[in-house]
């Protein structure tokens, strides 16, 4: 069965999402929509995709996915246009620009006779696949905590963002609600529901408008505690910053995990000084975003269409992530936990 595939929003991170699209063997890339014209040039000159000024001309044309890779604001609208019309729906996260949006859409999705995701990649990221299977055998034993760094060195000067994401100068949330959300739904993944959680969020860089650095401190139901720890404005040890965006490090009654910036992880058992090389299990693709994530989730999707495997990251399920973001915001104006 070949899907038959639509692509809404040609920004910035549209390039991945065009490119994983493309080379599935399964997928026909049928056409992609954008009110810029220049946008749309761009992407038949370098993908050579039929292009389309408005969303009804692909909806037309037997769509089994819609991937929609517009910016926030545009979800709402979008969605309610496509639903009933497709049997599955990728949206791109920050998912709605509220959570009572958010809510509201899953509710109508619940009704209709669509599928709706939330286009959530870090899971997808191979290292952390591989990381997920070594925690299911039990390398750790017991799990006793995780922390995360996000340091991709970006955040500096007046000219932050502006090569690559000049939105991120002018959004009011950045470091959490565009960034954080990615490890908010990775612990999440990895350890548990998420049963309260502290955040102390700043600003560092004057020039933009929302927090870019700041910790959160995560409980998950299994009792363990995970911390993210980001700081856009720090680096790492890595020659792509961008492409694990930080390290992390896993703790556990049987030793401690490790994923450095270059992909690699390697294990330490209690009471050892040496760390041992974990061979990452999943395919790797350096030249794409965070080793082929989006790719990958791409290709969840698909597969999981063909009924090869269940669907993860449905948008009724992501809204653990979005009230666990609206948690962290909460608990840094109050300065105090919050119980989600």
């Amino acid at each position: 069965m070949t899907c038959r595939v639509g692509l809404v929003g040609l920004g910035y991170f549209s390039q991945f999402h065009l490119a994983s699209w493309q080379g599935h063997h399964d997928v026909d890339l049928v056409g992609a929509v954008d009110v810029d014209a220049a946008r749309r040039q761009w992407a038949m000159a370098e993908y050579g995709v039929a292009t389309h000024a408005d969303l009804s001309d692909i909806l037309a044309q037997n769509l089994d996915i819609l991937d929609i890779v517009a910016p926030p604001i545009a979800h709402r609208p979008l969605i309610e246009q496509a639903l009933g019309k497709v049997p599955v729906i990728i949206c791109q996260k920050p998912f709605c620009t509220d959570l009572a949006q958010a809510e509201a859409l899953v509710e109508i999705a619940k009704n209709s006779d669509t599928i709706l995701l939330i286009h959530e990649n870090f899971r997808f990221q191979p290292w952390y696949r591989t990381i997920r299977g070594l925690l299911d055998q039990g390398l750790l034993g017991q799990v006793f905590s995780a922390r995360s760094t996000l340091r991709p060195g970006d955040g500096r000067g007046a000219d932050a963002y502006l090569a690559r994401q000049p939105a991120f100068q002018s959004m009011p949330r950045l470091l959490i609600h565009e960034t954080g959300v990615h490890f908010i739904d990775l612990f999440r993944w990895l350890f548990g529901d998420i049963t309260a959680i502290y955040a102390d969020l700043k600003r560092l860089n004057p020039i933009i408008k929302g927090e870019d650095a700041g910790v959160l401190i995560i409980d998950h139901t299994s009792g363990i505690q995970s911390t993210f720890d980001g700081n856009r404005l720090a680096d790492h040890a890595t020659d792509n910053p961008r492409r694990t965006m930080g390290e992390m490090e896993i703790e556990g009654t049987l030793g401690t995990l490790r994923l450095n910036g270059y992909g690699k992880i390697s294990f330490r058992g209690f009471g050892q000084s040496n760390w041992q090389d974990q061979p990452v299990k999943h395919a790797v693709d350096d030249g794409a975003f965070g080793g082929g994530c989006v790719a990958a989730l791409n290709a969840h999707v698909v597969a999981a269409l063909q009924g090869d495997s269940a669907f993860e990251n449905t948008a009724a399920e992501y809204m653990a992530v979005i009230r666990a973001e609206a948690a962290a915001y909460q608990s840094s104006k109050e300065a105090r936990k919050i119980h989600v």
